[in-house]
């Protein structure tokens, strides 16, 4: 008969952490995230559309409208958690000559 401390146990559970159903090494979760994001990078819009029956193009289209970026003067827009930027570069093509767009997106 074996028995395991206490912090023994804690340490073995602070090295592992979930991804989907699976337990996996804390170091491997990191790498096993950006494969999902690399394999649907591709299809991402096309997920979106199937997703939400196209109707993510029109919200997009909304929010840009509501954000009116202007033309004739500077503006900056953060698209926090962008991911492909696509909303981002909206904000860039409805503005003028002085807006900046900044993705920022952890993956």
């Amino acid at each position: 008969m074996s028995s395991v401390d206490g912090s023994a146990h804690e340490s073995a559970q602070e090295a592992s952490t979930h991804f989907g159903f699976e337990q996996v090494a804390l170091g491997e979760k990191q790498a096993r995230v950006d494969d999902v994001f690399r394999s649907v990078a591709r299809r991402y819009d096309l997920m979106n559309d199937l997703m939400s029956a196209g109707l993510h193009r029109a919200w997009k289209a909304q929010l840009i409208a509501m954000l009116r970026p202007p033309q004739n003067r500077p503006f900056r827009h953060l698209d926090v958690a962008g991911g492909t930027g696509d909303i981002a570069f909206r904000a860039l093509d409805a503005g003028g000559p002085g807006n900046q767009v900044t993705v920022l997106d952890i993956n």
